[in-house]
């Protein structure tokens, strides 16, 4: 039964195939003017063409080119090219015609750059940005802070953070992070000529900030300043600038300087590392891992920061730093030297060369001397001679004290002999004198025990004297002398009186009428 029904199957497909080829023979093509065999029919026309295309009129300015070309390299405008053509070579043309010509002539061609690659952990690009605004502490006020981006150039993987302020050492801090986040340091950094990291702008040799350039010495990192007005060398960092402004931060506001920086991280690890750059057509998160092994390891210890500042080195070859006092040797007396001020410690160094001269311990209390007993200097300076000058019309034990004094410490205790021999500004000569005496007897040569000791006598005779003007205290108060020869008349100083009134009268009556002569 099966074979017959596959029978009757095939005859009905022979039947639908003949009748269907039947009538395709008897009905006409639905497109007649167009061939569907090998040969086509004659009565088919070929397209026509397309029309010639007009020729292009010349303009008025034409003959006169090389005249507007001459004057676009002097920068002039149009309306001068204009009028100079119809006073010198009798232009009839209008001035948009002019202006037609000139500005297919300052057509210029798109400007080209070259695309730049890169090595793994060969180059990194920092700059500053901003933030989104952030809520002032202890106002209602909202401000924008700085945002710092520093971008790997192979991978694009990016480090991203806001700061309230910025100065030298923030901006070293902020590489410092940089190189932790990313977890070792590039080849080197290419950074803008701002003052933070460059102090004068220099194609061939610039002048980094001190504390700068010693941070990317110590992870040894090399600065590459752009050049001053060219960001698109560092046109990466610029875009992850861009990118960060107008997808992270467009349109919030935070609370705090913490929570901005914890939204940038977790954008960054969330979506930043995990898109695919255009560019390279490639995850960023998977660039990195490549970069990060030819990175630079990191060194152990992070970087002590400190201050500069310049000291001239006093009569006694010490400088002062924070009210104490440090050998400079070998700097010359009255030479200039630079001083690095860190935590723990003083680095003193040649101001022109930056080479280190001597190190020091930082003293904790004011007032301190680091100098050798060997360093010190005893030959009597003109300020030694002068202070001990002061001290003899002190008084004799003033003398000797100072004397002493300088005999032992030499010239790094001028400070304390100008504080006794000063003493004579506050206090009577002879209680200093006194207390100097008596600091000899006790054989204590120190400033503060001649000050307490001047202090006690002056307070003791004070007491004296108000115990002699206490009525009833069996002494006699001296009366005031009211006849002496240095003592005038009462009447002399009342005709002195009345002839200052009347020259002031006369003087008031004289202008008065000066005044009234003008006016007429």
């Amino acid at each position: 039964m099966a074979a017959s029904f596959q029978q009757q199957r095939c005859r009905w497909a022979d039947h639908a195939i003949s009748t269907y080829q039947q009538r395709f023979a008897v009905q006409q093509s639905n497109c007649p003017g167009v061939a569907t065999g090998s040969e086509a029919p004659a009565s088919q026309i070929a397209p026509p063409r397309p029309p010639a295309p007009l020729p292009a009129a010349t303009s008025l300015c034409e003959p006169h080119r090389q005249f507007i070309e001459a004057q676009l390299r002097l920068k002039r405008n149009a309306t001068a090219i204009y009028q100079d053509l119809v006073d010198l070579h009798g232009f009839a043309g209008q001035y948009n015609s002019v202006k037609r010509f000139v500005a297919k002539l300052r057509q210029k061609e798109p400007e080209q750059f070259d695309r730049l690659s890169f090595l793994p952990g060969e180059e990194m690009q920092v700059d500053y940005g901003e933030g989104a605004p952030t809520l002032v502490p202890g106002t209602d006020r909202y401000r924008k802070p700085r945002l710092f981006v520093a971008t790997l150039r192979y991978s694009r993987a990016s480090f991203r953070c806001v700061v309230c302020k910025s100065g030298q050492q923030v901006w070293a801090e902020l590489h410092e992070r940089a190189f932790r986040h990313f977890g070792g340091c590039p080849q080197y950094v290419v950074l803008d000529n701002l003052k933070e990291g460059v102090i004068k702008p220099d194609i061939y040799e610039p002048e980094l900030n001190p504390v700068y350039a010693a941070m990317l010495r110590h992870y040894g990192v090399v600065a590459d300043p752009a050049r001053v007005r060219d960001p698109n060398r560092k046109g990466t960092v610029e875009n992850a600038i861009g990118h960060t402004q107008a997808t992270a931060l467009k349109g919030r506001r935070f609370e705090s300087i913490e929570a901005q920086n914890e939204f940038l991280a977790h954008w960054e690890r969330n979506w930043a590392a995990k898109r695919i750059h255009g560019t390279e057509r490639r995850q960023v998160q998977a660039m990195f891992e490549e970069e990060r092994a030819h990175l630079k390891p990191l060194p152990l210890l992070g970087m002590q920061y400190f201050s500069e500042a310049q000291r001239t080195v006093c009569d006694d070859g010490c400088v002062r730093v924070d009210h104490s006092s440090y050998a400079a040797r070998p700097a010359a007396i009255g030479a200039k030297v630079l001083v690095r001020i860190y935590k723990q410690r003083i680095e003193i160094r040649d101001i022109h060369s930056g080479v280190l001269l001597r190190t020091h311990a930082r003293a904790e209390r004011p007032g301190t001397v680091v100098l050798p007993q060997d360093e010190r200097v005893f030959n009597p300076s003109r300020e030694t001679r002068q202070i001990l000058r002061q001290a003899a019309e002190i008084g004799e034990h003033a003398a000797r004290l100072c004397q002493l004094l300088f005999a032992i410490e030499g010239r790094v205790g001028q400070r304390k002999l100008w504080g006794i021999v000063n003493l004579n500004r506050r206090y009577p000569a002879h209680c200093v004198n006194a207390a100097c005496a008596q600091a000899l007897e006790q054989g204590i040569y120190s400033y503060k025990r001649v000050l307490a000791l001047t202090e006690r006598l002056f307070a003791q005779a004070v007491g004296a004297m108000d115990a002699a003007g206490e009525p009833g205290s069996g002494q006699s108060t001296a009366a005031l002398t009211q006849q002496h020869a240095l003592i005038r008349d009462a009447d002399e100083y009342g005709d002195l009186f009345a002839h200052a009134a009347a020259a002031t009268i006369a003087a008031t009556t004289t202008a008065a009428a000066s005044t009234q002569r003008s006016r007429a």
